[in-house]
């Protein structure tokens, strides 16, 4: 059955329930303009609110007529976007489209895991988006990656987006989509779809980012000076490589659910983009599994460095100790109070001494330069 086939069933079976509803709440809300965010009392958590239908953006604005004229058609969805709302921001959103409490509370307080959850009729995603932060140069402290979150929740005729963070904006995707209407045609899943791919691609792009930061501490550790090099470049980069896998591995399993597994709402034909998703959401992961495994091989070999330098050091030292025993030894033994002891009245002693001294001091150090203790 099509996606508009599946819409109209939906919109049959829910008309009386869901019609009253819509009507009740329109009745009790003032109509407003959702695209205009100062002008919302839904305050400035609205980014967005368009209405689709046969993949072309037909209007926006007021939510609760948008609801209406999609649910009386049997025709189309409605895309609401919005940005860190608030619970009471939420909550005339959640009523209208009948979202679960606990989904609006994850959907509110945000740090979730990606996760993909079914309530009712609504499907819930949570997917974590990442960026690369710019610096000049790695430290101990740089911050190397920004994480926020999307969290899509998924009806027969809605999705609505909520984001998290500084980066990720839908903007730029949403004029992406409506460049290609076959793509919308196919219904909210859609959306969903465009969401992850855009997600799993920033992903790509922030491990091409770490494979320059990482090559160059690579680098770093094996220069002459490499045992010099500040341990707590190594450590922040496997923190923030952490982060990173944070948001991303968690991510395969409900991608990979939507791409093999039959789910309402979800079309065949929808599920052939997900497993795309799925294959390059599989090359991040493997990506930072090198990474890891490489930085682990850097930082050993980094302690490595150093234990030798510090052998080195200690070679030194031994080897300069030694040098400077000789002297201490003999002017200890002729520093003893005796008055009968060889070369005391020989007018020649003293020299005799001195030369003893320089030629086992230039024997030792010969024999250490040879050896590389110096």
């Amino acid at each position: 059955m099509s996606m508009a086939g599946n819409l109209r069933k939906v919109a049959g079976l829910g008309a009386v329930g869901g019609l009253r509803k819509v009507a009740r709440l329109a009745r009790r809300r003032t109509r407003v303009d959702l695209s205009h965010p100062a002008r919302s009392p839904l305050g400035s958590a609205v980014v967005n609110c368009v209405t689709y239908q046969d993949g072309v953006r037909v209007g926006g604005g007021d939510l609760v007529r948008a609801i209406e004229r999609v649910r009386r058609s049997g025709e189309g969805f409605v895309w609401l976007g919005l940005n860190e709302p608030t619970q009471q921001e939420f909550a005339g959103i959640a009523e209208l489209l009948d979202l679960h409490p606990l989904a609006v509370e994850d959907a509110v307080e945000a740090h979730q895991r990606p996760k993909l959850e079914r309530y009712g009729d609504t499907l819930f995603a949570v997917l974590k988006t990442v960026c690369y932060v710019e610096h000049k140069e790695l430290t101990a402290t740089s911050e190397v990656v920004n994480t926020g979150e999307i969290m899509v929740f998924l009806g027969a005729d809605f999705v609505v987006t909520v984001r998290h963070g500084r980066h990720g904006s839908l903007g730029p995707l949403r004029e992406e989509l409506e460049a290609v209407p076959h793509q919308l045609t196919k219904g909210p899943a859609a959306v969903l779809h465009a969401i992850a791919d855009r997600v799993v691609d920033e992903y790509l792009s922030v491990t091409d980012a770490m494979q320059a930061d990482i090559d160059q501490v690579e680098t770093d550790v094996f220069t002459e000076n490499g045992a010099r090099l500040d341990p707590g470049r190594i450590y922040q980069l496997k923190r923030e490589l952490l982060e990173l896998k944070r948001a991303v591995v968690p991510l395969d399993r409900p991608v990979q659910e939507l791409a093999t597994r039959p789910i309402r709402g979800i079309a065949p034909e929808i599920q052939a983009y997900f497993r795309d998703v799925s294959d390059h959401l599989q090359r991040a992961i493997e990506q930072i599994a090198a990474f890891d495994e490489l930085l682990n091989s850097i930082l050993q070999a980094h302690l490595a460095q150093v234990s030798v330098a510090q052998n080195e050091d200690m070679r030194k030292i031994t080897a300069w100790a030694s040098l400077i025993a000789v002297p201490t030894m003999v002017t200890g033994m002729y520093g003893m109070n005796f008055d009968h002891m060889p070369e005391l009245r020989w007018k020649f002693g003293y020299p005799l001494v001195l030369g003893v001294i320089a030629v086992a001091c230039l024997v030792l150090y010969r024999g250490f330069k040879r050896n590389g203790w110096l």
